[in-house]
């Protein structure tokens, strides 16, 4: 299967020159906006109060509240429940003098009413009693007597509460359908008492990696010409990142055959999507486009990606399933993915708006280089002064990306930029 080195960086009029593959290729935007598989995940409901099981998970419909959040007009700040009223004018000078006629317990309905001119010792987060629509924060009153309080700033009525529905009305939308559940949106279900929630399973993703030099991560010792498989490990994190379940089947020779009866496998189990993870030897004519096309309908959408590193990369569905064929070059392979896999193991649980990554505003430390109507995405270094300094090297080279601090894209439009150019970094998480 095909890497970068036997993928040459041109345009070709023809489909074959002394027997390899060219192809033309798209930009992402274009391979993003035409490679749209309609397959979704099942659905199952998930306990929400479960957190390790539903963070991430993304809901099916709307989560509606079943009541009002809170509930009950409480509390936000320990001092005494009043009528607004009663204290109008207070100051420093001229307090408001308000007999105590009970105090509030956590947990408890308050059985009592603040009658005019009386006021309640409420603790934050007490049900407010009957008759009173403000509290005074503790830290404005003075207690000069038994049973009685002095208040030396007035209240509006409503300040220091919290209404039965102001956190969230009846009926109305506590978590959205599409978006993936968050921490907070776990808490708010549970305040809500929604304690299970129907949501898309987790995408099973399966990943054959593919090479006759490849050999298993484990292999103690290499022989020249042997290269330990990298790319699987790091594709199964930015699967699982994404909410997908992956599924690494180990290493298929470079034999078409061999891929095939692999891929129909994959396909028979009713998998959601399958990686294939090139790496085959040099000169050896890509095997993965023919056996794709050969696995069901509509086959190939897109093969050949205007994008450095990473232009060999193979778009397809087969019968319903997507299919997603990788460069060889571990960068390449996880650049890629980056782009065009997370967005669709997202799209394939339900969520058309992937989560957002962090981002950094930067100063590029050297100009970079770039060729118009190619997509580069350069790995960067951010230092402590804001400056991002590029990381250059071979798509080969693994380290580039764990010594990177995130990337900067160079759109397809430009021939390159300058040294301090003002760049935005997506960055690693």
């Amino acid at each position: 299967m095909a890497d970068e080195r036997s993928a040459p960086e041109v345009e070709a009029s023809s489909p074959t020159v002394e027997g390899r593959e060219f192809f033309t290729t798209m930009t992402v935007a274009e391979a993003l906006e035409r490679f749209r598989p309609e397959r979704r995940t099942t659905v199952e409901p998930v306990a929400a109060a479960a957190s390790a099981e539903a963070l991430g998970r993304v809901p099916v419909d709307d989560v509606v509240a079943p009541s009002n959040l809170p509930g009950f007009a409480r509390s936000t700040v320990d001092g005494y429940a009043v009528r607004a009223a009663d204290t109008f004018g207070a100051s420093e000078g001229l307090p408001s003098y308000l007999d105590v006629v009970g105090a509030v317990t956590m947990g408890e309905v308050p059985d009592l009413e603040v009658p005019p001119g009386g006021a309640v010792t409420m603790p934050t987060g007490g049900a407010l009693p009957r008759g009173a629509d403000a509290v005074v924060m503790v830290e404005h009153t003075q207690v000069t007597m038994p049973g009685a309080v002095e208040v030396v700033r007035p209240v509006a009525a409503g300040d220091g509460v919290v209404r039965a529905d102001e956190d969230v009305a009846s009926g109305a939308v506590l978590v959205p359908a599409g978006r993936p559940l968050r921490a907070q949106d776990l808490g708010v279900l549970a305040a809500a008492g929604v304690m299970s929630v129907e949501v898309r399973a987790r995408p099973w993703v399966v990943v054959l990696s593919t090479g006759d030099e490849v050999v298993p991560p484990d292999t103690a010792t290499l022989v020249p010409g042997q290269v330990r498989d990298a790319t699987a490990s790091a594709l199964a994190g930015l699967i699982t990142s994404a909410g997908g379940v992956a599924d690494l089947r180990g290493i298929v020779p470079d034999d078409a055959g061999a891929l095939d009866a692999a891929m129909r496998a994959a396909l028979a189990d009713g998998v959601d999507l399958v990686v294939v993870s090139a790496g085959s030897s040099v000169g050896a004519r890509d095997e993965t486009a023919g056996v794709v096309a050969a696995l069901g309908e509509p086959g190939i959408v897109v093969h050949g990606l205007a994008v450095k590193p990473g232009k060999p990369t193979l778009l397809a569905e087969c019968d319903g399933v997507p299919v997603i064929g990788l460069p060889g070059n571990p960068l390449s392979a996880l650049v890629v993915f980056r782009l065009v896999g997370v967005p669709l193991v997202w799209r394939l649980a339900g969520c058309e708006r992937p989560p957002a990554v962090p981002t950094t505003r930067a100063a590029l430390g050297r100009p970079v280089a770039s060729a118009a109507g190619r997509l580069d995405v350069v790995q960067v270094r951010v230092d402590e002064n804001g400056v991002a300094h590029p990381l250059l090297g071979a798509s080969a080279l693994l380290s580039l990306l764990t010594r990177a601090d995130g990337y900067v894209v160079i759109p397809e439009p430009e021939t390159g930029l300058t040294q301090g150019t003002e760049v935005e970094v997506t960055l690693y998480r």
